[in-house]
């Protein structure tokens, strides 16, 4: 009797194809759950988006992403939501994190990827963002990484935030402690900014 082997889309074994031939690895320990918050880091590059793009789309997963509502105005709106664009209004009045947590209670199934450095540039903390819409909207967060001196890429764990932010960032702190970003001198330090509270 011949062993079964599952059918992947085309374009999840042409993503993996292409970073095969790049010298990539692809790790894959994903939840099991349908719907979690990506983390993404560190984040030096533009070519960050490029590879993360390819990695999420090797391990099946559809790229989505959070941008300004002023992305989405006009003709292209729908270009942007193809791309996987996810449209927030940001200001001092407007609750950010409930917006997320929002399309997370109203979706079946919904991956967003943040890079919680915000930035290519040197930064000392993260931002919390992603860790608030995680418990509010009760879904994991998922580590994911490009490794650029090891050429290794993917998703290397994930957990449930608990009710210690400083502990749970820790856990980030350690996992992401080896990770080499495309230019290393550039990434920002995992940790909590000095007025943010300790825990929630």
């Amino acid at each position: 009797m011949k062993e079964q082997k599952t059918n992947k889309p085309w374009w999840q074994r042409i993503s993996r194809w292409v970073l095969g031939i790049s010298g990539w690895q692809v790790v894959d320990q994903m939840p099991q759950e349908s719907k979690y918050i990506l983390v993404g880091a560190h984040h030096t590059s533009n070519w960050d988006w490029v590879l993360g793009f390819f990695m999420m789309a090797s391990l099946g997963l559809k790229p989505r992403w959070i941008g300004k509502d002023a992305l989405f105005r006009g003709l292209a709106g729908p270009i942007m939501r193809w791309l996987g664009g996810i449209s927030v209004v940001r200001g001092a009045k407007d609750d950010f994190v409930g917006q997320i947590v929002s399309v997370y209670n109203n979706s079946k199934a919904l991956v967003i990827g943040i890079a919680p450095e915000g930035t290519r540039k040197y930064v000392d903390h993260w931002k919390t963002g992603f860790y608030h819409i995680a418990k509010e909207a009760q879904v994991s967060i998922a580590m994911a990484f490009l490794d650029y001196s090891k050429k290794i890429c993917g998703i290397g764990g994930h957990f449930f935030p608990s009710e210690n932010l400083k502990a749970d960032m820790k856990v980030l702190q350690e996992f992401y402690e080896g990770v080499a970003g495309k230019f290393p001198e550039n990434q920002g330090l995992v940790r909590l900014s000095a007025s943010q509270p300790p825990s929630n």
